[in-house]
C-alpha cells in the first residue's frame, strides 16, 4: 500500500473513529498521555477520573457482550432441540400408524391359521379329497407362514423403534429445558451489565459525557494508528470474492441501525447477528455467534485478509466485525450505538476467518 494512499486511509478512518466507535478495554490501547504533575489543571485531573470511568464502561459492555454470545448460543441450541423434537414426534406418529397396520395384518394371519383348524400338514393331506389341490395350497401356506414370520419380526422392530424415538425425544426435551435456562441466565447477566453501564453514564454531567466520548475516540484513534504504523496492512491486497462483495454490501446497507443484543435484523443487530445475516444473504450460512464463527470458520493471516472476511476481537472471541478494505471494518458495536464503520485495528484482534474459503 503506497504512503500517499495510506495517509488518506488513516485520515478517513480517523474521521470515522471521531464519529462513533466501540472503545476496547484499556489494555487494548496504547497508554494514555503521561499523568501530569500534582500541579495539574482541574481539567487534566477530571480526564484522569473519566479515563477510569471509560475503562469501567468498557469492562461492563465487554461482560455484556460475552453474555450475549452465551445467550445467542443457547438460543441456537434451543432452536435445534425444538426442531429435533418435532422430527422425532413425526417419526413416532408414523411409527404408531405402521404399528397399527402391522397388528391388523398379524391379526388377519392368525385368523387365517385358525380357520385351517390348526391341523398339521400331514393330517390335512390324509383328509383331503384332492391331494394335488392340497399340495398346491400347501405351497401358498408355506409362503404365508414365511410372510407371517417376517410380519412378526417387522412388528417387533417397529415397537423397538418407537421406544427409541420416545427415549430420544425425552433426552432432547431435557436438553431444550437446559438451554432455555442457560438463555434466561445469560439474559439476566446482560441486563445487569447494561443497567450498570447506563447508571454509571447517567451520573455524569453533560460536559463529562461529552469529554468521555472524546476520550473514547482518542483511545480508538491511538489504537488504529498504532495498528497501521505496525505495517500490518502493507502486504494486504486481497480482492473480495463474489460472495464477499454481497456480504459487504449487505452489512454496509445496515449502517445507522441500532445495536440490539440477540437481534438478527432487519431492524437491529448484535455483532454476530450482523455478520451471520450478511453472509446468509450472500448464500453462505455461517455459525450464529462470534465464538462459533472463530471456532468453525477457516482462519487466514491478516496479510491475506480481503473484504468480506470476519475479524474476531478479544481473547474470548466476544466480538466480530466485517473487514471492508483499506484498514476499515463495519460492525454493530454495543448497546446504545448504531452499526458503523470503524478502524479495523481499533480493538485487539484475535484473528481473521473466511466464510467462503472453499
Amino acid at each position: 500500500m503506497g504512503t500517499g494512499k495510506r495517509g488518506l486511509i488513516t485520515a478517513a478512518v480517523t474521521t470515522v473513529c471521531a464519529v462513533t466507535v466501540l472503545a476496547a478495554p484499556g489494555t487494548a490501547f496504547a497508554s494514555p498521555a503521561p499523568t501530569p504533575s500534582p500541579a495539574t489543571t482541574p481539567t487534566a485531573a477530571a480526564d484522569k477520573d473519566l479515563e477510569a470511568v471509560r475503562k469501567k464502561l468498557d469492562n461492563l459492555y465487554h461482560a455484556a457482550a460475552v453474555a450475549t454470545d452465551e445467550y445467542n448460543a443457547a438460543e441456537e441450541q434451543a432452536k435445534q432441540q425444538s426442531a429435533e423434537i418435532v422430527r422425532l414426534a413425526k417419526k413416532i406418529v408414523k411409527g404408531e400408524e405402521e404399528l397399527k397396520e402391522l397388528k391388523e395384518r398379524a391379526g388377519a394371519a392368525a385368523r387365517a391359521q385358525y380357520r385351517t383348524g390348526g391341523l398339521p400338514p400331514e393330517a390335512q393331506l390324509m383328509l383331503s379329497d384332492n391331494p394335488r389341490r392340497f399340495l398346491d395350497g400347501s405351497g401358498r401356506i408355506l409362503q404365508g407362514q414365511r410372510a407371517t414370520k417376517g410380519l412378526i419380526g417387522q412388528l417387533g422392530r417397529t415397537q423397538q423403534d418407537l421406544k427409541l424415538y420416545a427415549k430420544d425425544a425425552s433426552a432432547q426435551w431435557k436438553k431444550l429445558e437446559a438451554h432455555r435456562k442457560a438463555k434466561a441466565a445469560a439474559q439476566k447477566r446482560i441486563e445487569k451489565q447494561i443497567a450498570a453501564a447506563e447508571k454509571l453514564q447517567s451520573e455524569l454531567e453533560k460536559e463529562e459525557q461529552e469529554r468521555l466520548a472524546k476520550l473514547e475516540e482518542e483511545a480508538a484513534r491511538r489504537a488504529q494508528t498504532a495498528w497501521l504504523d505496525s505495517g500490518v496492512l502493507k502486504d494486504v491486497q486481497g480482492k473480495a470474492s463474489e460472495r464477499g462483495i454481497k456480504a459487504v454490501e449487505y452489512a454496509t446497507a445496515q449502517m445507522g441501525k441500532p445495536y440490539g443484543w440477540g437481534d438478527e435484523g432487519p431492524k437491529a443487530y448484535d455483532c454476530s447477528g450482523l455478520t451471520s445475516q450478511a453472509w446468509a444473504s450472500a448464500g453462505r450460512p455461517i455459525p450464529r455467534t462470534s465464538q462459533e464463527q472463530w471456532k468453525h470458520l477457516p482462519r487466514v493471516d491478516i496479510k491475506d485478509m480481503r473484504p468480506g472476511d470476519l475479524i474476531i476481537y478479544f481473547d474470548d472471541a466476544s466480538h466480530v466485525a466485517m473487514y471492508i478494505g483499506d484498514g476499515a471494518m463495519v460492525h454493530a458495536p454495543r448497546p446504545g450505538r448504531t452499526i458503523t464503520i470503524a478502524g479495523a485495528g481499533s480493538m485487539p484482534i484475535l484473528g481473521v476467518v473466511r466464510p467462503d474459503a472453499n
